[in-house]
């Protein structure tokens, strides 16, 4: 039974133009021409092109693939193994960067927990700067109107709780429509 290079390509999940790139690399024989000028491909073609797609899927490089299809037998265990080592290294160096986002992120909601400028604080500052109860109103219509993400953020940073930062944020853009 013959092939056309898309009938081959479809055979194993894969597109025309990566069956022509592994002819091109030497991974296939260069196909024979029908009398209509196309590609031709036969069954040892085509059991070759599933034997690339099981070591490609295994993570091989097509010039390990090509040493494995072309050499000796004896080849592909040397180079499967070489192969399992390296995908061990990778992973390890994955887990470490597991484990380094995880403290990362142990760290960054430790930090988030630490009550550096409470509400409290934030108010007294204000306050020791002249601001009087109306000029927080309109400091934080104006914040809302210009930088609602920004103002949300910086209620929650002030350790303020939820339902009180929606009732900020509502009352903010009220003001902003009103004033």
């Amino acid at each position: 039974m013959l092939l056309t290079v898309t009938n081959l390509a479809r055979a194993c999940g894969l597109s025309r133009s990566t069956v022509l790139y592994y002819e091109a690399r030497g991974l296939l024989k260069t196909a024979r021409r029908s009398a209509g000028n196309y590609r031709v491909y036969g069954q040892n073609d085509l059991q070759r092109l599933r034997q690339i797609c099981i070591y490609r899927g295994a993570g091989l490089t097509l010039g390990n693939i090509r040493s494995i299809l072309d050499g000796a037998h004896s080849d592909a265990a040397g180079i499967l193994q070489r192969r399992l080592v390296e995908l061990s290294g990778e992973i390890e160096k994955l887990r470490d960067h597991q484990r380094a986002i995880a403290r990362l992120l142990k760290d960054t909601d430790r930090l988030r927990k630490i009550p550096m400028v409470t509400k409290e604080k934030w108010v007294e500052v204000m306050r020791g700067a002249g601001f009087t109860d109306d000029d927080m109103h309109r400091w934080h219509a104006q914040f809302e109107k210009s930088a609602p993400q920004e103002h949300q953020e910086f209620l929650e940073f002030l350790h303020i709780p939820a339902k009180e930062v929606q009732s900020i944020r509502d009352w903010s853009r009220k003001a902003e429509v009103s004033g």
